[in-house]
């Protein structure tokens, strides 16, 4: 039988949410309020323990970064979580608006978690900044549209969110990030890297593993010393930062609306 990879251990500073102990899929599930898990067949008992553990640590992670209850992280339990099954080939994870999946691959989901959770919440977060987002609609997408949004506070710091990340200080032209990620598209004579949707994800990650207080490769890596980060593939520098405070900005002032703050 192939060696599973998720057996090495992945590097991980931050709290002990587990004080030791393991944890099963289904408590990920509870923990986190998904609408399910889904484990593949091919993955044995000790792999789902394994994994479970890993991916119980990272979603805790991601919502300690984030400054959000645990249970957002299940998108008012819409959001799926399967593993080792709906697989795609050379994909390391994925994220399926039409069935609302987040899928890692049993082999190869490492360090993507944060990337997809980012398509996952661009998805769901859609309908509430614009009324008449379609089904598998991307707020990040339709930002560019200049649709009519839904007047709310938090929609405002949503928006300036995606301002940030997209557009140059003075919001009149693409950042540098888009001009970069075009060239890489050109390179390549391929649609990726300047996508929208691709742009938010990136710039999500990289905000997510530059936290002070959180490292956890199996969550978030590589936006930092990979290839593809010194291809300019991700936010740097300055904007990197001003990117930074306004993810911050948003989630805060999100979890502290959903925590009655």
């Amino acid at each position: 039988m192939e060696p599973s990879r998720i057996s090495r251990p992945f590097f991980r500073r931050g709290p002990d949410y587990r004080m030791g102990e393991d944890r099963s899929f289904a408590e990920v599930r509870a923990q986190f309020a998904l609408a399910g898990v889904k484990v593949g067949a091919w993955v044995s008992s000790e792999e789902q323990q394994l994994a479970a553990n890993l991916v119980f640590d990272a979603l805790a992670d991601l919502a300690w970064v984030m400054k959000v209850p645990p249970e957002l992280l299940g998108l008012r339990g819409n959001l799926q979580l399967a593993f080792g099954t709906r697989g795609q080939r050379n994909v390391q994870a994925h994220y399926e608006p039409a069935t609302r999946i987040l899928a890692l691959a049993k082999n190869a989901g490492a360090g993507a978690l944060a990337h997809e959770f980012w398509h996952a919440f661009d998805h769901h977060i859609a309908r509430h900044l614009y009324p008449d987002a379609g089904p598998r609609e991307l707020a990040s997408h339709l930002w560019l549209t200049e649709r009519r949004q839904h007047p709310h506070p938090l929609n405002q710091k949503l928006s300036a969110l995606l301002q940030t990340v997209l557009l140059s200080r003075d919001a009149m032209e693409p950042s540098d990030y888009v001009r970069r990620a075009i060239a890489l598209d050109e390179q390549r004579s391929s649609l990726y890297f300047s996508q929208p949707t691709e742009l938010l994800a990136r710039a999500f990650e990289s905000w997510v593993q530059d936290s002070a207080e959180i490292t956890n490769h199996y969550l978030v890596s590589g936006t930092q010393k990979s290839t593809a980060a010194k291809q300019g593939a991700f936010p740097q520098g300055e904007h990197r930062r001003r990117c930074a405070m306004a993810f911050a900005d948003y989630f805060s002032a999100l979890g502290a609306a959903l925590s009655g703050g």
